[in-house]
């Protein structure tokens, strides 16, 4: 026996596709079949296994659990739940490695995979592997095991066990995603007064799409909380490992700037440590981060590049643009975006109790939105290259960690190329809307050279 993938499922980070067309159930046996003869060839004979909140996640589950156990594999089956739970599960309990079965904040048809072993992310080159020796049938054979244990309590006291935040009145939505019944158990145990939305979950997301950072999906938390006058909201993707949150005015918090506010608690604690975040963030954020005493690191956009900088790095903290944020100080060093909604609190109760007024007092800048446009697979790191090639002759400052980060006296702008979609991504930030102007116009200026323009806007 063997398997080939959809090539467009193999991603950088994940194994994700739309369902009955790119994902099919048996590449879940696949996956398991292929996961765990790597597990066992590395010495490792035991892995947890959760699945999210989309109709299709039980069958995949089934699928993946038989593979894993036709692979010698035992199994730990924690059930439905978000991500960090099955995270947590992999670093809690007597186990090898984790997987996942989510389609995170895509569209209810995909669905995918996202794995763990031995402690570490199992990304890129790991996934191309996976496929190639799934493709070769090599396979090893085995009868595992397969027990259930409900996680669910052991989780949701440990998210709690350090907690010492203020009572705030806080509005959350967990959009019909997978950290619903999570998040109905953990404000119980919270002081304040909770007013909750969309905790049922439902893999056809009715309310809205399960992304938090598309400010269009927090229309229904920004009634809530202007209604009730509520201190703040708190937003969760489809499996919570991304958060997204409001003040008390409904103004935005993106992630660079949660990021800015978890990391002064973080920063008084361990002062001079390292403090990651990805090229899309704001040099608002680097520039407070060094402030606070910390050393500010800019790294690569992806869950997985930024756990691994953080092993490297010792950093205690880390974010992503997209709302992923990763604490090693007190927890696992993985994105939860449930423990990080704690940590929000916490760290608006240690400064000044408020995050309507640290949101006022950031610094004002005006930027772009993440801007997506299609490119030909073939075309789309060679552009970048091409860039870089003409902006190093032109005497601009560039850093060359994820694609092209172009700083000048307006602001910066960003060239990149998706790792797991045929488009380029490109954003800038600029003191005043004349500068932003310029910036937009150095980018299409690049692009045009390179025979290419922004045109159409591509979904996330």
């Amino acid at each position: 026996m063997s398997h080939r993938f959809d090539p467009t499922s193999l991603r950088e980070y994940d194994i994700r596709g739309i369902v009955g067309e790119t994902l099919k159930e048996e590449d879940a046996y696949a996956v398991g079949r292929t996961f765990g003869t790597l597990l066992r060839r590395g010495g490792g004979h035991r892995v947890a296994v959760g699945y999210d909140g989309r109709t299709h996640s039980p069958a995949l589950e089934q699928r993946l659990v038989r593979g894993l156990t036709e692979a010698g594999v035992d199994v730990v089956r924690i059930g439905m739940g978000p991500t960090p739970m099955t995270y947590f599960a992999e670093a809690e309990l007597e186990v090898d490695g984790g997987i996942q079965i989510t389609g995170s904040h895509n569209p209810a048809n995909y669905n995918g995979f996202k794995m763990v072993m031995f402690h570490t992310a199992f990304f890129g080159q790991d996934i191309q592997k996976l496929g190639r020796m799934a493709a070769e049938g090599d396979w090893e054979e085995g009868e595992g095991n397969v027990t259930e244990f409900d996680i669910i309590d052991m989780y949701v006291d440990r998210l709690v066990r350090d907690f010492d935040g203020a009572a705030f009145r806080v509005g959350w939505d967990a959009g019909n995603g997978a950290g619903g019944h999570i998040l109905e158990r953990l404000v119980k145990r919270l002081p304040g007064e909770h007013h909750l939305l969309y905790t049922e979950v439902d893999g056809t997301f009715p309310n809205h799409h399960p992304d938090p950072t598309v400010e269009a999906n927090l229309a229904d938390l920004k009634k809530l909380v202007a209604e009730k006058n509520l201190d703040f909201g708190i937003a969760f993707d489809g499996d919570a490992d991304r958060i997204g949150a409001i003040d008390g005015e409904g103004r935005v918090i993106w992630g660079d700037q949660l990021l800015s506010i978890l990391a002064e608690p973080v920063l008084r604690e361990m002062p001079g440590e390292t403090i990651i975040a990805d090229v899309k963030a704001s040099q608002a954020l680097f520039d407070r981060v060094a402030e606070l005493g910390g050393k500010p690191i800019m790294w690569k956009t992806g869950h997985s590049l930024i756990k691994s900088k953080m092993k490297e790095t010792k950093a205690p903290l880390a974010g992503e643009m997209s709302g992923h944020i990763f604490f090693a100080h007190q927890w696992y060093g993985f994105d939860d975006a449930i423990y990080a909604a704690l940590r929000l609190i916490q760290a608006v109760t240690q400064l000044g109790g408020s995050l309507t007024a640290l949101r006022s007092a950031m610094p004002a800048m005006i930027n772009t939105p993440e801007m997506r446009f299609q490119v030909d697979e073939s075309r789309k790191f060679p552009v970048v290259e091409e860039v870089l090639e003409r902006l190093s002759g032109n005497g601009a400052t560039v850093d060359r960690t994820d694609g092209a980060r172009v700083s000048t006296d307006d602001g910066w702008w960003l060239l990149r190329a998706s790792n797991t979609q045929d488009v380029l991504v490109a954003r800038a930030e600029a003191k005043s809307q004349d500068g932003l102007d310029r910036l937009v116009a150095q980018i299409d200026e690049q692009l045009a050279l390179s025979g290419l323009s922004r045109g159409p806007q591509v979904a996330h």
